[in-house]
């Protein structure tokens, strides 16, 4: 989200020219747009819980693995 607001914030005519554009494409074909906006709100969420998974089991693992090698350095 914050590199939305930077975004806006370092390029203003950019972000107005966009809005004017999604503004016009709401105004003309509101079906669309919406269906493109569900579909990716949809893509955005499954992208942030695939990252989420990944991440908490990245984690197990390196728990996992330390927990290992500890068990290896206490038998020897």
């Amino acid at each position: 989200m914050d590199s939305i607001v930077f975004f806006i914030q370092n390029n203003t005519v950019i972000a107005i020219v966009i809005a004017v554009g999604l503004l016009l494409f709401i105004y003309r074909k509101p079906k669309l747009f919406f269906g493109i906006l569900f579909l990716g709100l949809f893509l955005a969420l499954l992208y942030y819980l695939i990252m989420s998974l990944a991440g908490s089991g990245s984690k197990q693992e390196r728990k996992l693995m330390h927990e290992g090698e500890r068990e290896v350095d206490t038998n020897r």
